[in-house]
């Protein structure tokens, strides 16, 4: 992937790794998009970094999604990148009385929407580059976070495909594999103890740089490459 002279989109690109992202896309040399719910999250972003576009619209919402392809497609057709980043995490567990309506939230943000926005991208004739942002969490689940963990093990393994199935068009495939980082995702505090996301970014612009199409760092590259056996004891440790 190049990384200047793109138009980049970046959902959920305002807070979290999507902001990290944003930065460091705009200092590379490109323009960028961000959409999200929350109009005055984006505009504070817009804010910081004039140069910014913005647009609002709920990812969870199948009209939303098809709104937004609608809306590039016809005042920003030569987006050439787009991110799948846009996620959140649910602390929960089956006895919960809300259990399933919490989940089903999760599964259309995180699962429905990057598979709907990369089905309605992949036929824009500008796109070159679909990143999606998974999570160590796919590889060996924390059980406090079960149906988060199960959807993130869902985009790694259908990135996987998408790398084969996007190949006749070249659009290049990219998986960022985060582990857990100083974000308030799943509640504030929660994270606080974790690196932050600025180191995470050096590194994984340090991989793009060298062509690389799966980016890890830390936590999320030893488990990764983890053996089966590895795994199992990293799975206990995890959720002792």
């Amino acid at each position: 992937m190049q990384l200047s002279n793109n138009k980049i989109l970046i959902t959920g690109g305002a807070t979290g790794i999507g902001l990290g992202l944003t930065r460091q896309f705009l200092k590379e040399g490109n323009q960028v998009i961000i959409c999200g719910r929350r109009k005055e999250i984006l505009e504070e972003v817009k804010s910081t970094f004039p140069a910014l576009i913005i647009y609002t619209c709920d990812l969870e919402q199948e009209k939303d999604r098809i709104s937004l392809f609608e809306w590039i497609k016809k005042e920003h057709p030569d987006t050439n990148v787009l991110v799948n980043n846009a996620g959140i995490q649910q602390w929960t567990n089956l006895d919960e009385d809300d259990f399933y309506e919490k989940m089903k939230k999760e599964i259309s943000i995180n699962i429905e929407a990057p598979l709907h926005l990369s089905h309605l991208f992949a036929k824009l004739p500008a796109i070159k580059t679909i990143m999606n942002v998974s999570s160590g969490l796919a590889f060996s689940p924390l059980v406090k976070v079960p149906v988060y963990s199960a959807t993130k093990a869902f985009l790694h393994s259908f990135t996987l495909s998408m790398r084969k199935l996007l190949q006749p068009k070249n659009i290049e495939v990219i998986e960022i594999v985060p582990p857990a980082l100083n974000t308030d995702l799943g509640g504030k505090g929660l994270h606080d103890e974790f690196p932050p996301v600025s180191v995470f970014i050096d590194s994984i612009f340090a991989q793009l740089r060298e062509g690389k199409t799966t980016l890890t760092f830390g936590m999320s590259e030893n488990i990764s490459n983890a053996p089966p056996e590895a795994l199992k004891g990293i799975f206990e440790r995890m959720n002792p």
